[in-house]
């Protein structure tokens, strides 16, 4: 193992905290809901994904607005969507023959909130 060079962090000593480790443990969400999460935040890490999800915060959209939103095929927008239904991210609503697609609900809109004020506050 390589020496430790004085501009990687290091705890100096070996040490191991065990009341903060047993709490971080009884915090820590199950290992399905972790995987879950993980397919959330991975899918909100598409460009493509992430404008569309921006897009429906203002109101809901049918896949012709979403496609000339964001200037793809309406093939490429389904095929999005079907993904944002899967992990709830999206809701659809059927009006006769068109299907309008919404957030799922207020936590969807949290989250791009709270991503776009830490990103924002970091570019101050």
């Amino acid at each position: 193992m390589p020496p430790i060079s004085s501009t990687e962090e290091s705890c100096g000593i070996r040490v191991l905290h065990q009341e903060r480790i047993r709490k971080a443990r009884k915090e820590a969400a199950p290992e399905k809901e972790t995987a879950r999460l993980a397919a959330v935040y991975k899918a909100l890490g598409d460009p493509t994904r992430l404008r569309m999800i921006m897009g429906l915060r203002e109101g809901e959209m049918c896949v012709c607005d979403l496609a000339a939103f964001l200037g793809l095929t309406e093939s490429a927008i389904s095929h999005q969507l079907r993904l944002l239904r899967d992990l709830a991210l999206v809701k659809k609503r059927r009006d006769g023959q068109i299907l309008y697609y919404s957030l799922d609900d207020d936590h969807v809109s949290d989250l791009l909130r709270v991503g776009l004020e830490h990103v924002r506050e970091g570019q101050g």
